[in-house]
């Protein structure tokens, strides 16, 4: 189980961790969720159920591991198509940001959230380190926080597709080598969770 994770049988999965991991875990997430920013809150004495309905932005994010995250939903779809005006396709894309980016913020605020709960709520045995066990729904809830985690560093270094077996033969003098080398260890973590999620 030690730096994987395995299927618990009820849906579940779990993984051991030591006082590393489950630092550089928290600190990541945490760091995501900075990025992510807090949700809008509601004005004083506004309805909080207007809050729900409120608009979001309608220009993409500037910062590119935002832009990464919250990618414009038209760019190269249908809707920038033959006969199609680029013009077109950037309106639709700011109008299906403008009521679809702050849930889907929200909704990586809650997974964040779920990754750096079920750390803290771990208590590690000196060199063993903790068994960290998820259900069904934190499992999912992790596996997309890992994702989005993974997109984050990924952007930050300007990995590609064809970028993976460049980052296994960076120097170690490489200043970008701790972050690679959290991506990939961030993908393994990624990859052994699917596969519990597979019946």
């Amino acid at each position: 189980m030690a730096g994987h994770f395995e299927a618990t049988g009820d849906g579940g999965a779990a993984i051991a961790l030591d006082e590393v991991e489950i630092s550089i875990l928290r600190s990541l997430a945490v760091q995501l969720l900075e990025l992510i920013g807090p949700g809008p809150e509601p004005a004083e004495g506004e309805d909080p159920l207007a809050a729900l309905f409120a608009e979001g932005p309608s220009e993409p994010p500037s910062d590119p591991v935002l832009a990464r995250l919250f990618p414009d939903a038209y760019g190269e779809g249908p809707a920038a198509g033959p006969g199609n005006e680029d013009g077109e396709a950037l309106s639709a894309s700011s109008e299906f940001r403008r009521y679809t980016e702050n849930d889907l913020r929200a909704g990586k605020r809650e997974n964040g959230l779920a990754v750096v709960r079920a750390l803290d709520s771990l208590t590690p045995a000196g060199d063993r380190g903790a068994v960290l066990t998820l259900t069904s729904e934190q499992s999912h809830q992790w596996l997309t926080a890992l994702n989005d985690l993974r997109l984050a560093i990924g952007t930050r270094l300007g990995v590609s597709d064809d970028d993976d077996d460049e980052l296994y033969r960076l120097p170690d003098s490489d200043s970008r080598k701790p972050m690679v080398m959290a991506y990939l260890w961030l993908g393994g973590l990624q990859e052994t969770l699917v596969e519990t999620l597979i019946p």
